[in-house]
């Protein structure tokens, strides 16, 4: 039986959050950022109301992030320490397919490794995974080897290249490179050969100034589409000059993206209007009470199904992954909305209780907060209860930029909590 359109399709998107401020992102540059946030926030928006399903929408919108200069992510991606590019991606969705989610990383020579992982994500319905097996994350040259044989496209590490990320692997490489160290030629690659560019691409100019600000967390892309089903892509090209192999939260599940669909007690409520729900962050104080209010869940097996909704939520995070990893943050925030029995949770507080302004990821730095760019960060998400959506942001830091469709379909594009 062929599903029937019953939902208004919303999207979200995020390209990354940090340091923030209006001394380094000046009006022009973010009259930059809106002009191309706006555009992949509507390009997604057609893929949608054409009648693509959300992974589709949530993939093409990180695809083309992935093209775009000025994001961490494909062709704008950071360097590693030693001046090479390691590159991480993944998909999940709420429902409708055997593996959930996959993810890729220490991607080199994948041109959309977003597209990488939700080839291995809609493989896994043949029985041997398309050759991906049941393996839900697959890195270096075995995930490369995949791409191969799928026929996506390759390319040289080269077409990675940009000459304001180069500059900034080397400014920072300034500052904390040792004596013992060998050091970097001006554009010249971790085994002593020059990057080949073209000087005359516009992607590469002008230099960068050390003033403005340039995006480092992942990219991201919430969905849900016009049956009802949720998707969020992510990919990233991790932490300027990390070490070589470090993986990040981006392509661990439940540290920098979920999803997932369950079925919750009917309500009536206006999810989107709704800005905070005491009862809920009054329990998530209270460890005890919260133990409590998951072994007292009604959600059992067998209740009838007439008297539930379909409740689903998607999350992508961007910021410091490594908190992200140390809090297993996005589900976390699934967790609170799914097994409290406050009445109701809601994604928007429990996502503030995380991400917002004193959440746990701030208090996960403790007095490094501030100088380390520890537990900094932000997450985006769309929550869907029967016939009810909301789409939901918050962030504890400078500022993190974003587009979204709100439910009557205007376009929003903004970077800090209040208009730039």
């Amino acid at each position: 039986m062929s599903k029937i359109p019953s939902h208004k399709p919303r999207v979200i998107i995020h390209g990354g959050a940090g340091n923030i401020t209006r001394q380094n992102l000046s009006p022009e540059l973010w009259q930059k950022h809106q002009i191309s946030l706006l555009s992949i926030l509507d390009s997604t928006n057609a893929c949608l109301q054409d009648g693509h399903d959300a992974l589709t929408a949530a993939v093409h919108a990180v695809k083309l992030f992935e093209s775009n200069h000025m994001y961490n992510c494909g062709r704008g991606a950071v360097f590693t320490r030693t001046g090479t590019i390691e590159l991480e991606a993944s998909v999940m969705v709420s429902t409708g397919r055997r593996k959930r989610g996959a993810a890729v990383s220490l991607i080199k020579h994948v041109k959309h490794p977003v597209e990488l992982a939700a080839k291995i994500l809609r493989t896994g319905d043949e029985n041997d995974g398309g050759g991906a097996q049941g393996h839900v994350h697959i890195s270096g040259t075995s995930a490369e080897a995949l791409a191969s044989q799928w026929s996506l496209d390759l390319c040289d590490e080269n077409y990675f290249w940009t000459r304001r990320r180069w500059q900034e692997h080397c400014r920072d490489l300034d500052r904390s490179w040792t004596i013992s160290s060998p050091g970097h030629q001006k554009d010249v690659g971790p085994d002593g050969r020059p990057w080949q560019h073209d000087e005359n691409d516009e992607d590469n100019e002008p230099r960068w100034n050390m003033k403005d600000y340039l995006p480092q967390g992942t990219v991201g892309c919430v969905c849900m589409d016009q049956y009802g089903s949720l998707a969020v892509a992510t990919s990233t090209g991790g932490v300027t000059n990390k070490l070589p192999g470090r993986i990040g939260d981006t392509p661990t599940f439940g540290a920098g993206f979920w999803a997932e669909e369950w079925l919750s007690p009917v309500r009536h409520y206006d999810m989107e209007s709704t800005q905070s729900v005491p009862s809920l962050l009054t329990g998530l104080r209270n460890p005890l009470h919260f133990l409590q209010d998951c072994l007292n869940s009604s959600d059992e097996p067998g209740s009838p199904i007439e008297d539930h909704d379909v409740h689903s939520v998607a999350m992508s995070g961007t910021g410091n992954g490594d908190s992200f990893l140390r809090l297993s943050a996005v589900r976390t925030v699934a967790a609170l909305v799914r097994f409290s029995s406050a009445s109701p949770s809601f994604l928007g507080p429990a996502l503030t209780w995380m991400a917002g302004p004193g959440g746990q990821l701030q208090r996960s730095a403790g007095n490094r907060w501030g100088s380390t760019g520890e537990g900094a960060g932000g997450i985006i998400g769309i929550e869907r209860r029967g016939s009810h959506t909301s789409v939901v942001a918050d962030f504890n830091c400078g500022g993190m930029f974003r587009a979204w469709l709100d439910r009557y379909g205007g376009r929003h594009c903004k970077v800090f909590h209040e208009d730039f």
